[in-house]
């Protein structure tokens, strides 16, 4: 069983988010987001289920056409198909974040072009 903790993981980049992938199988995959100020995963619809369970910080994690606020503590769910992205607020946000099946690497283009464009939006 692989086994590790946020503080292990954190690790942040000023120019984007970072993802320490931390368990992966054909049903789901599991990381450790670490976020400053302002960053974010841009908003896209992959075919998998999100769990983020935040662990500090506070932001917004985007669910169809709501925004829902989120500190420490908070646990927000996403079903496959609906538009999600995650945003750092004024401070450094620790998420971990759950997929359940793995998106594919065709439905993570959306997100490769927003943090290229540097726009959470589509």
């Amino acid at each position: 069983m692989p086994a590790t903790d946020v503080d292990a993981e954190r690790t942040y980049d000023d120019g984007q988010f970072v993802a320490r992938e931390v368990h992966r199988t054909e049903q789901s995959k599991t990381v450790c987001g670490y976020f400053e100020p302002g960053q974010f995963i841009p908003v896209h619809a992959p075919d998998s289920d999100v769990t983020v369970v935040v662990q500090s910080g506070e932001g917004i994690v985007r669910d169809g056409d709501t925004d829902h606020p989120v500190e420490s503590g908070s646990v927000v769910t996403v079903p496959a198909g609906t538009d999600r992205g995650v945003k750092a607020g004024d401070e450094r946000l620790e998420a971990v974040l759950v997929t359940a099946p793995p998106p594919t690497d065709a439905e993570h283009d959306p997100v490769r072009r927003g943090l290229r464009e540097g726009t959470f939006e589509p």
